[in-house]
């Protein structure tokens, strides 16, 4: 297996891309049962992951997840020099290169405060992801009518950002961050980044998935939405049943655990099972050597819908 930089979001430099793109076999199709139109991916891309098929967004948003974990469901080790996903995967580049195509393919991709504080000088884009196709993915972006760079989303109730960090500070990517009252006041600096919005959604407390679709919503996005993490903002939207479908990269190693809180899995902070467990449908199967590339459905019932937010508390 090719040594390349860690799965998102992770750090990546071009000097560490040593694993050539034409020694990675096109990923095995083992089953598909997805539904949508065909998305119209670059030669290269399409070379690697072959037919990708994304449900055309409406009301409310098509809402995504990209994952990865251990056999034994752990999807971070932490620790210094470890908090990415490439530890997971074992730096598969097969599974960066999806990553990349669902950034190239999102509108806005969603991220917790802690995991941005766990990759501090990481943007959300594709070519961040995996730079050695950065042309792809933008062509990928061209065809889709889509601008340069996803619009960025951090969540964070409490305001404490770092505004100095490369996401907020390069004017790279469009940023929105969805916050409460208190923790605007503490963004107040913010006003002097023209790439960042501030969106107080509420006066305190842990924020709502539904708060930060609407917010998204606010800024006229109506497209593809992509949650990156971590598992408590993943705990979030699936207790509010408002994510449709999830990508996960099964990976062929057992991780342990001696402390649950220390290795996570998917999902923090919230217990469904046996009351209100989430069942998901198998849509998709790819292998790529003994990695499982997954994909899975969620129903969401029709009450669901999307809080409006004005961007003013």
């Amino acid at each position: 297996m090719c040594s390349t930089p860690a799965h998102s979001p992770a750090e990546s430099t071009h000097s560490s891309e040593r694993c050539p793109l034409t020694r990675l076999a096109r990923l095995e199709l083992l089953f598909d049962h997805t539904r949508g139109p065909l998305v119209d991916l670059p030669r290269r891309l399409s070379e690697v992951y072959g037919p990708l098929r994304l449900r055309k967004s409406g009301s409310p948003a098509f809402v995504i997840a990209n994952f990865a974990t251990t056999l034994d469901g752990v999807t971070a080790l932490l620790g210094p020099g470890r908090s990415s996903g490439g530890e997971i995967t074992g730096f598969d580049p097969r599974d960066r290169i999806l990553m990349g195509i669902l950034r190239a393919s999102a509108d806005a991709v969603v991220v917790g405060a802690g995991t941005l504080r766990a990759v501090p000088r990481h943007i959300w884009s594709a070519s961040h992801v995996y730079p050695k196709l950065a042309w792809e993915y933008d062509e990928l972006r061209r065809r889709a009518g889509k601008p340069p760079v996803p619009l960025n989303v951090f969540v964070s109730s409490s305001g404490e950002l770092d505004l100095r960090l490369p996401v907020f500070a390069s004017g790279e990517a469009p940023v929105l961050i969805v916050t409460t009252t208190s923790g605007a006041r503490k963004l107040g600096r913010a006003e002097d980044l023209p790439s960042v919005e501030v969106a107080p959604v509420q006066r305190s407390g842990r924020i709502p998935a539904s708060a930060v679709l609407g917010a998204v919503r606010a800024t006229g996005i109506r497209g593809l939405v992509l949650v990156e993490g971590g598992p408590h903002l993943m705990g979030d939207f699936f207790a509010e049943e408002l994510l449709d479908e999830l990508f996960l990269t099964l990976a062929p190693q057992v991780a342990g655990r001696t402390d649950p809180l220390g290795r996570p899995g998917l999902v923090a902070g919230r217990i469904f099972a046996p009351d209100h467990p989430r069942w998901g449908s198998l849509v998709g199967v790819r292998r790529g050597g003994s990695h499982l590339f997954l994909r899975w459905a969620f129903r969401r019932p029709v009450r669901s819908s999307v809080r409006r937010s004005t961007g003013r508390p």
